[in-house]
């Protein structure tokens, strides 16, 4: 009971003084990391049904914010400004693995060339709740903050088919899936968003006609809400799609119907969404932290720090030439690439497919690379922000922005 009791004066006095922590280098997941750690410390957390805790309320929150972070997109602005996400999603996310596949293999000889490509598609994705300051800062130009969003919505979705794919593949028994590859990646791939954009569509829909006709209130919005995005999921999984790319694509088709009459979508994520995000930093911190710590190794450091600091980064200014990002955007966009939930969660998915060994270090890894991104990238997200702002108003009032290639614009609309 006090445990909970802790958790409850934790979470008041950090909404007392969040408004203020937010101009400065601490952020909720180093916070709630750190309160799960140290309730650990003293055996305060209960030895059964924590880990499956975890499982849940992770996959739960990244299910919703999924939803809701792809809500908040303007799709038409997006159509008109696609080349950053799609070139960091369709060449920066594969790129990523490769390199950290060849850093893996660096690092650790002994490792087979698949679970070496299994470790780099796991720390590949980004969250962008750990860099909250980046991307809802106001002095930050929208184009980058609407390019960091996307991104950070879809590479999670994306890495999952080929994180299990690897995983079937470095399994013990070594099984393909009972349908062969090209089905099985045809259904995570097409099924999935087939079946976001569909539900989400009509979802829209029927809530703007029940709005309308006055079936419905804004009390009631948000549950609906919250059922479209776990719906979909479970619908995805059922017909073999996946789940999380099909909840940001109804996300997006949701959002293009309802703008600006689902005030729900925006106000969730500020808070309830939140809540959600913390208690599954704080169950992290709590189960899987102080265990990840205490096996992790100089070698797994170095190549936590190689993803971070050399493989992304370079992924992404890769997947950006020829466009016209300019080099401090490059490097920005390199950088702000935190790990988050979604790599934790996706070591837990396939540490039970795995050697016991082998899936021991995935999640000593996975765990360590989360903690320590939302230190890094925590204590840079508010002077990156401002650093990043300042030179992007000066390339702005200077002119100085690099032309894109010729031939890049084929039509009426500007594809930059």
């Amino acid at each position: 009971m006090m445990t909970y009791v802790m958790i409850a004066l934790a979470l008041s006095a950090f909404c007392m003084v969040a408004n203020r922590l937010s101009k400065t280098v601490i952020t909720a997941p180093q916070v709630f990391l750190a309160l799960g750690f140290i309730v650990a410390q003293f055996s305060m957390v209960p030895e059964i049904g924590t880990e499956e805790a975890l499982h849940i309320v992770a996959e739960t929150t990244l299910i919703i914010l999924l939803f809701l972070d792809a809500a908040q997109i303007d799709v038409a602005q997006l159509r008109s400004r696609f080349v950053w996400p799609a070139r960091m999603l369709l060449l920066g996310l594969p790129l990523a693995m490769v390199l950290g596949t060849f850093a893996g293999l660096l690092v650790f000889p002994d490792w087979s060339l698949v679970f070496a490509a299994l470790v780099a598609a796991i720390l590949s994705p980004t969250d962008a709740a750990l860099g909250q300051a980046v991307i809802s800062n106001p002095d930050v130009p929208d184009r980058p903050r609407r390019a960091l969003i996307v991104e950070s919505g879809l590479n999670d979705g994306l890495a999952l088919p080929v994180i299990l794919m690897l995983a079937v593949v470095a399994a013990p028994s070594g099984m393909a899936p009972e349908s062969g590859w090209v089905v099985f990646a045809a259904k995570q791939l097409v099924f999935g968003p087939a079946v976001g954009l569909a539900i989400g569509y009509v979802a829209g829909r029927v809530l703007l006609w029940a709005k309308r006709t006055d079936y419905t209130s804004d009390v009631y919005e948000g549950i609906g809400a919250l059922a479209v995005a776990i719906g979909t999921y479970l619908t995805a999984l059922m017909i073999g799609g996946n789940g999380f790319i099909a909840a940001f694509c109804a996300g997006l088709a949701f959002g293009a119907i309802v703008r600006g009459r689902c005030k729900f979508v925006y106000e969730f994520t500020e808070s309830e969404g939140q809540l959600l995000a913390w208690a599954s930093f704080f169950l992290l911190g709590a189960v899987l932290v102080p265990d990840a710590i205490a096996h992790l190794t100089w070698p797994m450091a170095g190549l936590i720090l190689v993803s971070l600091l050399v493989v992304r980064p370079l992924a992404i200014w890769l997947s950006l030439i020829g466009t016209d990002a300019a080099p401090e955007t490059r490097l920005f966009f390199g950088w702000f690439g935190p790990r988050g939930l979604a790599t934790a969660l996706f070591a837990l998915l396939v540490v039970d497919q795995l050697d016991p060994q082998l899936g021991e270090g995935v999640l000593i890894i996975a765990v360590n690379a989360v903690w320590i991104s939302a230190v890094l990238h925590g204590l840079s997200a508010v002077p990156g922000a401002v650093l990043y702002a300042r030179l992007s108003r000066a390339d702005h009032m200077t002119g100085e922005t690099k032309p894109l290639p010729h031939g890049t614009i084929t039509g009426p609309v500007d594809h930059n």
